[in-house]
């Protein structure tokens, strides 16, 4: 789906306080950005922030950081910020995620969460999915002992294809459900814009919640 764009846009973005403009000068430096040293936490493709939103509500001793490519998009996401300006705890950044490791360098996250991803259904595509092994072993470098990722989606292939690229992987399964809303995981589950909407329209969620191999015991 090609998405819309919005006039001005950029300019917005290039002058708002809540989003990182020169991140890549940032990798090692994230605890001086947020002026602690509490865990970092990452959305990768957070969309209209509404997740990151709610979790940097309520847990106001870990700073988060939504990544999001399109400008259109991020604006959404700043909008809300801007009615919330307490929430010092939450930072955006305009990027693509193939330059991730670019920003932050190993160990310097603690989180990661994959909210209802591009599923790039073409097979030749497939290493563009964000649970690929590409981005996986991306994500095993980055994460600090003891981080993960919960992936969620309402599309069963993509669900299928990162059960098994993380099992391939040597992932370690936490937690696995394809009917989220009905599972012993709901309690704490913030849902997402995109969650909601699929939800209302009765597909079940699937969650995926793993650890990289070098925390397997």
């Amino acid at each position: 789906m090609r998405l819309r764009n919005v006039p001005g846009s950029r300019e917005v973005i290039a002058e708002n306080e809540f989003v990182v403009h020169d991140e890549k000068s940032q990798k090692g430096h994230w605890t001086e950005v947020f002026g602690n040293d509490h865990p970092i936490h990452v959305e990768i493709g957070m969309g209209k922030g509404s997740f990151l939103m709610e979790m940097a509500k309520r847990n106001p001793g870990i700073n988060y950081i939504g990544i999001e490519k399109y400008s259109s998009v991020l604006l959404r996401a700043i909008e809300k910020h801007e009615e919330a300006p307490e929430l010092t705890n939450l930072k955006f950044i305009r990027m693509d995620a193939e330059e991730i490791e670019e920003v932050f360098q190993p160990g310097e996250i603690s989180y990661i969460y994959l909210n209802f991803s591009d599923p790039w259904p073409k097979d030749r595509h497939a290493k563009r999915r964000l649970t690929s092994d590409r981005f996986l072993g991306r994500y095993e470098r980055l994460l600090a002992q003891g981080g993960g990722v919960t992936f969620k989606t309402d599309n069963l292939d993509l669900f299928d294809f990162s059960v098994a690229s993380a099992e391939e992987c040597g992932w370690k399964q936490l937690a696995i459900t394809r009917d989220l809303h009905n599972s012993e995981y709901v309690e704490g589950n913030v849902m997402t814009e995109y969650e909601r909407k699929f939800s209302g329209l009765g597909n079940k969620i699937c969650m995926l919640r793993i650890c990289p191999p070098s925390d397997n015991l």
